[in-house]
């Protein structure tokens, strides 16, 4: 990983050097030939950065932990009003043709992943016309397949944003009339050949690599991706549900589907078709990819390297702490500490998320050597929705826990000198405790200079609402995230941070788990269903679902629940309740709530802990499933139909 995040970083600058005169849109999407092209590519080292520099958009577009990137407008956290990024304006269906992002770090996939498609392209184009020094037949078979694998990539991430896409499979002359750019092809066309470029390099491309290459492809992260593709395929959605029939093309049209854009007719077969993927996926990746669930003994075996003491806890063993402390690791490790549940990682452009994850950390985490406070903006507030469904200790969520009566949720769990920690924050499962922070809680054990940090949401001095000291920055429901806070990470009053950039998680096994699961209940294989879900609940921690579970919760709903909870803020959510057909209700109006966290300064105990809806203009409408197409990409294509309802 070390290598190819070093060849990213330093070779995307000088590759946009060569291919920037190709603007930022898709009708431009490769550079003006010019004298010095073929120079790119003289020898196999500027092959290698070439190749390198075609993954970094994988890089600077990770649709997970991001402060306000798309994925940010679901139902799992929320920003500061004032911020207004992206994540908010999609999710107050503000988007527009015309929108520009005001934050250039949050843009919307369209230039980026056709960016990313052109220079896939001009790569293939321009080691096919060259000898580079030093290249042997089998370094072009493994990079064509890697090219093969990034467009499959690539095209992906526009489909789950925009639906049905124009294919960009090859090098488009600068020339090219306007009349011979494709428009948008069907759906089911789209997922064909998409899944056909990951058939094709799985079949080339070794199942593991080596860890200088970390992040670069393998047969087992094309077979984990064609899953995903599938499964997306398989969904409500795209199989038979699509809320306009009369959405369609009026020029271009799809070879085998005419003008039609989307199936309306329910299809099964869609379903066996990714469970039959899915199962490929999690065998290559159980056997030569060499993957594993994340265990415990690799996490106390990094917890004890590093002397972290076990999480402050009240009224649970140690054994529970030693699992939320499994799960902490799960996401703050790489494949070099042993975490082989990852199948694909890829480090973040540093410039763009260097700051994550201090962004999400309370105020005033620790005062300087020269008295100022030191701490993080609040960023990623929790919501209610979220800490509702997460599981308590007896494998359910709160509401079906009879232990836990609705009207005790906000009163005192009663621990001497924690009394601010509340019965609903009491007697959780360990995810809970390893990924969310609430008053009262021990957010890491040695942030403040080597000691615990425990939260005082309601003293405004401390991590509290406090407009006066932070204008924009307060947390907003109560809740802080902090999933991917490295257990060791301590805040010196020097301003040191012993912190250490780990790959983004872009697939993990449990995803897989996860996956075959949904495909078994679609297709009413129950028993199947249940062993899948069991998997990734056990490793949890949390107990089985069992039939007698049905009563309280549907297997569907089970494992869509187990699904938000094992992915939350991952990147995951903004996809599934679209696919799923749930954002009318769970990204409505007035469904957003937390604590009562910023109504004033320093509130009572009864103040806070109170149900308050987010004060933010949340709403939903049908043209929310997919984003708009820039209205400067449909006035220069004629091939191109816009997105319903913009």
């Amino acid at each position: 990983m070390k290598k190819i995040q070093s060849y990213i970083v330093r070779t995307f600058l000088t590759v946009c050097l060569v291919v920037g005169a190709s603007g930022c849109n898709y009708l431009d999407v490769v550079p003006p030939e010019t004298a010095d092209l073929s120079d790119t590519m003289k020898d196999k080292s500027d092959a290698i950065d070439f190749l390198y520099s075609c993954y970094s958009t994988a890089g600077i577009s990770i649709p997970l932990n991001t402060l306000g990137g798309l994925e940010a407008s679901a139902d799992e956290y929320v920003n500061p009003l004032l911020w207004g990024r992206l994540g908010q304006v999609a999710s107050w269906d503000q988007l527009s043709s015309t929108y520009q992002s005001n934050l250039g770090i949050f843009q919307l996939p369209w230039t980026l992943m056709y960016n990313a498609l052109g220079q896939c392209n001009l790569f293939e184009k321009i080691l096919s016309e060259t000898s580079p020094k030093g290249v042997t037949l089998s370094d072009r078979e493994r990079w064509s397949a890697e090219i093969k694998f990034l467009k499959a990539y690539y095209h992906f991430r526009l489909l789950e944003a925009y639906g049905p896409i124009p294919i960009i499979d090859h090098y488009y002359p600068t020339d090219t009339s306007k009349d011979q750019l494709p428009g948008r092809s069907h759906f089911d066309f789209c997922v064909d050949k998409i899944v056909g470029w990951l058939d094709e390099a799985a079949a080339v491309l070794p199942a593991t690599v080596d860890s200088n290459d970390l992040g670069r492809a393998s047969s087992t992260i094309c077979k984990a991706l064609k899953s995903r593709v599938l499964l997306y395929a398989a969904s409500p959605l795209w199989n038979g549900s699509f809320p306009d029939s009369n959405w369609r093309n009026t020029r271009y049209v799809t070879p085998g589907y005419g003008y039609e854009l989307v199936s309306h007719a329910y299809d099964p077969k869609k379903w066996e078709r990714a469970r039959i993927a899915t199962q490929e996926a999690i065998d290559l990746a159980l056997g030569k990819g060499n993957r594993s669930l994340f265990g415990i003994e690799i996490s106390e075996n990094l917890r004890q390297s590093q002397d972290v003491p076990l999480p402050d806890i009240p009224g649970v063993s140690d054994d529970f702490k030693k699992k939320v402390m499994q799960m902490r690791y799960l996401m703050s490790s790489a494949e070099t500490d042993g975490n082989r549940e990852v199948i694909w990682g890829v480090i973040a452009d540093p410039s763009k998320y260097i700051h994550w994850p201090f962004d999400a950390f309370p105020h005033n985490v620790i005062t300087s050597n020269s008295g100022g406070a030191m701490g993080g903006i609040c960023a990623m507030s929790p919501l209610l929705y979220a800490v509702e469904h997460f599981y308590t200790a007896s494998g359910v969520i709160p509401m079906h826990d009879s232990s836990k009566p609705v009207n005790t949720w906000f009163t005192s769990a009663g621990y001497q000198g924690r009394e601010d920690i509340i019965n609903l924050n009491d007697g959780r499962e360990p995810r809970f405790y390893a990924w969310l922070s609430f008053d009262g809680d021990e957010f890491s054990s040695l942030l403040y200079n080597g000691q615990p940090l425990i939260v005082q949401t309601r003293v405004s001095t401390v991590h509290g609402y406090n407009p006066d000291m932070f204008n924009r920055d307060n947390n907003q429901t109560g809740y802080y995230l902090k999933k991917w806070c490295q257990p060791n990470i301590a805040w010196r009053p020097d301003g040191a941070l012993n912190s250490r950039m780990v790959p983004a998680q872009l697939i993990r096994l449990s995803e897989l788990y996860l996956n075959l699961a949904e495909c078994d209940a679609a297709l009413g294989n129950e028993k199947d269903a249940l062993v899948s879900l069991n998997v990734v609940r056990k490793r949890a921690g949390v107990r089985d679902v069992t039939t007698a579970d049905f009563s309280l919760m549907s297997l569907t709903d089970w494992i869509r629940n187990e699904r938000y909870v094992e992915l939350f803020a991952e990147g995951h959510r903004y996809y599934d309740a679209r696919r799923w057909m749930i954002a009318p209700q769970v990204f409505k109006s007035g469904v957003r709530e937390g604590l009562n966290a910023v109504e004033k300064k320093d509130p009572t105990f009864e103040e806070f802990n109170r149900r308050t809806k987010v004060d933010q203009p949340f709403q939903w409408s049908d043209r929310m499933y997919l984003l708009p197409i820039p209205s400067s990409e449909i006035y220069n294509n004629p091939q191109l139909v816009q997105s319903q309802g913009y």
